[in-house]
């Protein structure tokens, strides 16, 4: 199992965007409703933090790989050979290089209408790190950082995104 987790700051703000742009999901006139929603569970899948709770508990499984967005958007090459090495693949240095052309944002951006037709521009808007810093306010940022303490704060994968979000920032 490959298990890609990101930042709790970006999931929310690519989530605003994402739910805003899709009519079958709730829209929100403002990020702040938006924010209130986020943080007091109301979302259609749930909470995020209670999402990678309950994913720790196998984060120490042989059988998983935890690996994070921004270590993948920071060195790609790297990430997907991580990935492959996980799941018993050997890829040429040819074979490598066409993964990460063909898996990055861009080349996914750019073919989404003919992989994902109409809802292409919906799913991918942006790809970025740290988005977030655009719509958080200050209070914001601190409620966000005080639930991931206590939700996730000391657990591996809070280790995990901790390290890949605020120490290599």
């Amino acid at each position: 199992i490959l298990l890609l987790i990101r930042n709790p700051k970006d999931v929310a703000t690519s989530f605003y965007h994402f739910s805003n742009g899709m009519p079958p999901l709730p829209s929100y006139e403002t990020w702040d409703d938006f924010f209130v929603a986020f943080m007091t569970k109301k979302m259609p899948w749930g909470c995020y933090f209670e999402y990678l709770s309950k994913w720790n508990k196998y984060a120490d499984d042989e059988n998983v790989m935890t690996i994070t967005y921004e270590e993948l958007k920071e060195n790609p090459v790297l990430g997907v050979k991580n990935i492959a090495a996980f799941l018993g693949i050997s890829l040429t240095e040819k074979e490598l290089q066409s993964v990460v052309e063909r898996s990055s944002f861009q080349s996914m951006k750019k073919n989404s209408q003919k992989t994902h037709g109409a809802f292409g521009n919906i799913l991918f808007r942006k790809g970025g790190i740290s988005d977030w810093k655009s719509l958080f306010s200050e209070d914001q940022n601190e409620k966000m950082d005080k639930a991931f303490e206590e939700h996730i704060g000391g657990t591996k994968l809070g280790t995990k995104l901790k390290y890949e979000v605020y120490c290599k920032a």
